[in-house]
């Protein structure tokens, strides 16, 4: 599928999300708690279902070819580690629900939809928010679509995660409320970063360096899957610089070899 302009595929998804989480907000109110937890229970298998399909890029040739046959996922734990001690430290996970706090303390005096006790509220906001937005922008569809979209190679990559994305936005808004409608914000700026890459560099960027990136955000995944699961509060947030130390390291890797 052509793209009109560099970008269309981030907006398509944007829009689709938007669309959905308006459903899931306008009808979600009238299922009973059971039927949202199992909706949820169903986003997370799903979830881990993507994450290992994304955690397979650890075995992609190109990338056992640039760092070595044992390397690969010496890798990815690397830049695991290595991101999410840095995420610890700059409190990134704590920042972006502050952030979010703040976000629903000023929709909650203009739009008192949400319910329940201003701390319900809170929580229900700043889950809804952070685990669409991570669910949405970490996976190996919103990496190479929007470097795909931004080299002028089409967007059927984010068409197919904007179908997604947007049947996801209901389910979740039907459990979480508005705060999932602000996740359409997250994928703006993260898919419209990443285009604005592949339109600078993107063809610059090895294969064996996005699939390092696609194999890190598929344990990213995981752990989302865990949270909505309800097994373990994995703190993905503070795991997002990996993301960046993923092809980092890998280039350190080819150097030293």
């Amino acid at each position: 599928m052509t793209s009109l302009f560099p970008g269309a595929g981030t907006l398509l998804n944007v829009l689709t999300v938007l669309v959905g989480a308006g459903l899931g907000m306008a009808v979600g109110h009238r299922f009973k708690e059971h039927t949202r937890s199992v909706v949820t229970d169903v986003l997370g298998l799903v979830t881990l279902l993507v994450a290992g399909l994304s955690a397979m890029s650890v075995t992609d040739p190109a990338l056992r070819e640039a760092v070595g046959a044992g390397f690969p996922l010496l890798v990815v734990l690397g830049s695991l580690l290595i991101g999410s001690i840095l995420g610890s430290v700059l409190r990134i996970e704590a920042r972006l629900e502050g952030l979010a706090g703040t976000i629903q303390a000023f929709v909650s005096r203009r739009w008192s939809s949400e319910g329940g006790t201003d701390h319900a509220a809170r929580e229900r906001f700043i889950e809804g928010w952070l685990t669409a937005s991570l669910l949405f922008c970490v996976g190996p569809l919103t990496i190479l679509g929007s470097l795909n979209d931004g080299l002028g190679r089409g967007i059927d990559q984010l068409a197919l995660k904007a179908v997604l994305d947007g049947f996801a936005a209901m389910a979740f808004a039907a459990s979480f409320g508005v705060g999932v409608l602000l996740s359409a914000v997250s994928v703006l700026v993260v898919q419209g970063t990443l285009t604005v890459v592949g339109v600078l560099l993107g063809s610059l960027v090895p294969e064996a360096h996005i699939a390092a990136l696609t194999a890190t955000g598929g344990l990213m995944l995981a752990g989302i899957a865990l949270r909505l699961l309800r097994i373990r509060d994995v703190p993905v947030g503070d795991m997002l610089p990996a993301l960046v130390v993923a092809p980092l390291l890998t280039q350190v890797v080819v150097w030293l070899r």
